[in-house]
């Protein structure tokens, strides 16, 4: 045990009758002198305990894409999305596709959400940006490596336009997943967008509020649903990159979606 010599003496204490009040002013000093003593010896021990606190570069161990089960409200269209689908998949953020009718007027088509496996993108921002600068992150093309992986991502196409016809909505298809093919595939690519766009059968009816689901399951399987049920799916990383491109990639539907989709990635691996 570790004995303290003072540099100075502690005056006797008065002989007779010693109050209460007097011990324990006498302990108290004693008490206080010896700590300030130990703190002082010990100073270098605090200070490397105190250094412990740096903040560190959050490892994403909890990291939540939505605010809980929050659902969030595509503001133009008034279209609600829930937080969070299919028990793990956290929405990115919500847009609208509008497109001009007759070369007239633009009409609100459907609105959508994009959502991705909170589990797999957590370990997809790991790998890829864990060790990246603040400036690094800003010139990094996150939603394009998330196209161009094997992350789990849904989007929700919910119809605005009252009128609109599965004939329609294939045809659409036809014409713009059938430009991304092309550009990231090359032209020969007729029998896999035959695949896609034969499940909008017409046996199908889409009134408004109609929901379409869009999703990339883990090996780039594409898994198409409407209103709950399934209509098809089609194995192809180039078919889920050209689905995503009208979403998330560089000439995106709705830019400023995919802006603030980029913008949540990013805040995931800052914050």
């Amino acid at each position: 045990m570790v004995s303290f010599r003072f540099p100075f003496s502690i005056p006797p204490l008065p002989t007779g009758i010693i109050s209460p009040a007097t011990i324990a002013c006498s302990v108290a000093l004693t008490a206080g002198i010896s700590a300030g003593i130990s703190i002082s010896q010990n100073s270098t021990s605090v200070q490397n305990t105190l250094n412990s606190f740096v903040y560190k570069k959050p490892c994403f161990g909890s990291l939540s894409l939505s605010e809980g089960d929050v659902a969030v409200k595509e503001e133009k269209s008034g279209v609600v999305f829930p937080g969070v689908v299919d028990g793990n998949k956290g929405l990115l953020g919500v847009g609208l596709r509008r497109k001009v009718l007759f070369g007239l007027k633009n009409i609100d088509v459907y609105a959508f959400g994009v959502y991705a496996d909170e589990s797999d993108i957590k370990n997809f921002l790991n790998e890829k940006y864990a060790t990246l600068s603040t400036t690094e992150l800003k010139n990094a093309n996150i939603s394009q490596d998330l196209m161009e992986s094997d992350v789990s991502v849904t989007v929700r196409l919910q119809i605005v336009y009252g009128k609109l016809s599965i004939r329609s909505v294939r045809n659409a298809f036809e014409d713009s997943v059938g430009t991304r093919l092309k550009k990231f595939g090359g032209s020969d690519n007729k029998e896999l967008l035959h695949k896609f766009t034969s499940q909008f059968s017409d046996e199908y009816k889409i009134p408004r509020g109609s929901i379409i689901n869009l999703s990339k399951e883990k090996g780039y399987v594409l898994r198409t649903t409407i209103d709950g049920k399934e209509v098809g799916s089609v194995q192809s990383q180039l078919l889920c990159r050209s689905i995503l491109d009208l979403y998330i990639g560089d000439e995106p539907f709705d830019s400023k979606a995919k802006e603030d989709i980029d913008n949540k990635l990013v805040s995931a691996i800052t914050e």
